[in-house]
C-alpha cells in the first residue's frame, strides 16, 4: 500500500512540474521578450565564434554582382571580379542568372534560312548575336552559306529579313545585317578568348531544335582546340571546349563569360553517332571574330595567310623513329607543290617506318620555333601562321637530320577550293 502511494505521489509530482514548465515559459518569452532575444542572440554569436569554420567556406558564397544594362558600347564589367573559388553552380548564385539572361538574351537573335533549288527547297534554323548598333550579326558560314532567304527572329519573336554582308569558310563565320534593331535589343561585347580557362563557367544562348531563347550553363572544359571547318581543307585553331549543352539550332549563337562577354561562337559538337549533344561542344574563339568580323563588314571576305604544308605533332613514336632529341614541335608530313613552304625548301616526309603495326613518317623536317616563339605542337604552328598576313614573312627554326636550321617563308594567300592544307593529318 505504501508504495502505491510513493509511486502516485511521484507521479503526480511530475506531471506539476511538466505543467509548471508548459506554463512558464511561454510566460517568460511574454514577459520578457528583448532579455530572450538578446540571450538568444549571445548564445548563436557564441557558439558561432567557437565553431571551427569551412575552410574557404566564405569566399565559395560571394555572389556574382547584378549585370545592369548599359548604354551601347560600353562593355559589361563587375563591381568586382568573379571569384576563380567558386564551387559548383551555386557558387554562380541563384539570382544572378535569371538576371544574366533579362540582360544578354536580346542581343541574340534566332535564325531561319530558305533555301530553294530546282530540284530541292528547305529551311534550317541556327542562332546569332547582334554585333553592334549598325545591325550586323555574327553567326557562323555554314548557318547561312545555302541561304536563299534569311530571316532574323529577336529575342521578342518580332521578325526582320537580313543581308548576307560576308562569308568566310575558313573560319566558319558570317555576318547578316538587318535595316534596323528591335527596340530592347542591343549588341553585345567581345571577350578576350585568351583569357578563357579551364574550369570557367560559361553560358550558352541559342535556339536549338527551334526552340529560341534557350539558355544552357557549364564549363570551359579544354582550350586551345584545332577542329576542322567541315567544308574547307583549312582547321581552326584555338577553339574553346565546352560542356555547356550546345545542341543543333545553336550554332552561330555566343558563348558568354560570367561577365556577359561573348567569348567563342558555337559552332559545333561531338554526338558519338548521334545527332545531338553528348557533353562536348566547340565554340569558335572571340578574337577570331574580332579578326574577322570587321574584314567582312568592310569586304566581303576575309584573306588568310597560307604555308602550304600538312602535318601534325611529335609524338613519341614519331620521335624514336626520327632520332630526334624533343617530343615537342610540328612535324611536317607533307609539302604542297609550289606553295610556299615547297618554295622555301621546307621538306615533308619521304618513307614511312612500320614499328608494331603503326606506321610512322620519316625524313620530314619538324618546327620548334617560329620568329622566335616556342612551337610546342601543330597547333602552335596553326596559331602562329594565322596571326599573319598573305605577304608576310616567317623565320622558321627546324629540325632537319638532326641538325638545326634557319628557313624563312613568305606567306602566300590560301588558295581557293581544296588545292592547300596548313592542317592536321591527325
Amino acid at each position: 500500500m505504501n508504495k502505491k502511494r510513493f509511486a502516485l505521489t511521484v507521479g503526480l509530482g511530475c506531471a506539476i512540474l511538466v505543467l509548471l514548465l508548459v506554463v512558464a515559459i511561454p510566460a517568460v518569452y511574454l514577459v520578457f521578450p528583448a532579455w530572450v532575444g538578446q540571450k538568444a542572440d549571445e548564445t548563436e554569436v557564441s557558439l558561432s565564434a567557437e565553431s571551427t569554420p569551412v575552410p574557404g567556406a566564405r569566399e565559395t558564397q560571394v555572389a556574382i554582382p547584378t549585370i545592369t544594362l548599359l548604354p551601347h558600347g560600353v562593355e559589361l564589367r563587375p563591381t568586382v571580379e568573379p571569384d576563380s573559388t567558386q564551387a559548383g553552380i551555386a557558387g554562380i548564385g541563384a539570382r544572378s542568372l535569371p538576371a544574366m539572361y533579362n540582360q544578354l538574351n536580346p542581343g541574340v537573335v534566332n535564325i531561319q534560312v530558305y533555301v530553294e533549288e530546282e530540284d530541292l527547297s528547305g529551311q534550317g534554323a541556327g542562332s546569332g548575336f547582334i554585333l553592334d548598333d549598325e545591325g550586323h550579326i555574327v553567326t557562323n558560314n555554314h548557318v547561312v552559306a545555302e541561304a536563299d532567304q534569311v530571316t532574323v527572329i529577336f529575342y521578342n519573336g518580332l521578325e526582320a529579313d537580313a543581308q548576307i554582308i560576308g562569308r568566310d569558310p575558313d573560319s566558319d563565320l558570317a555576318v547578316i545585317r538587318v535595316d534596323e534593331l528591335m527596340q530592347g535589343t542591343h549588341p553585345l561585347p567581345i571577350g578576350d578568348s585568351d583569357a578563357v580557362g579551364i574550369g570557367e563557367w560559361v553560358i550558352a544562348i541559342g535556339n536549338p531544335f527551334g526552340l529560341g531563347s534557350s539558355m544552357s550553363v557549364g564549363i570551359v572544359s579544354a582550350v586551345g582546340r584545332t577542329i576542322p571547318t567541315g567544308v574547307t581543307p583549312f582547321s581552326i585553331p584555338q577553339a574553346i571546349q565546352t560542356d555547356a549543352a550546345i545542341n543543333p539550332g545553336n550554332s552561330g549563337g555566343p558563348l558568354l563569360n560570367l561577365r556577359g562577354e561573348v567569348v567563342g561562337v558555337n559552332a559545333q559538337i561531338v554526338t558519338g553517332g548521334a545527332p545531338v549533344n553528348t557533353g562536348v561542344g566547340f565554340a569558335i574563339p572571340a578574337n577570331t571574330v574580332r579578326r574577322v568580323a570587321p574584314v567582312l563588314i568592310e569586304s566581303g571576305s576575309y584573306q588568310w595567310p597560307w604555308l602550304g604544308i600538312e602535318g601534325g605533332s611529335v609524338n613519341l613514336a614519331i620521335m624514336d623513329a626520327n632520332d630526334l632529341d624533343t617530343q615537342q614541335g610540328a612535324y611536317i608530313h607533307g609539302v604542297v607543290p609550289d606553295g610556299p613552304a615547297d618554295k622555301a625548301g621546307l621538306r615533308g616526309s619521304t618513307s614511312e617506318a612500320d614499328t608494331e603495326g603503326l606506321k610512322v613518317p620519316l625524313g620530314g623536317d619538324v618546327v620548334i620555333e617560329a620568329d622566335g616563339k616556342r612551337v610546342f605542337d601543330f597547333s602552335d604552328l596553326l596559331v602562329d601562321i594565322a596571326s599573319k598576313n598573305p605577304g608576310d614573312e616567317m623565320n622558321l627554326t627546324i629540325i632537319r637530320d638532326g641538325r638545326r636550321r634557319q628557313v624563312s617563308v613568305t606567306l602566300a594567300p590560301r588558295p581557293s577550293g581544296s588545292e592547300g592544307q596548313d592542317t592536321r593529318s591527325e
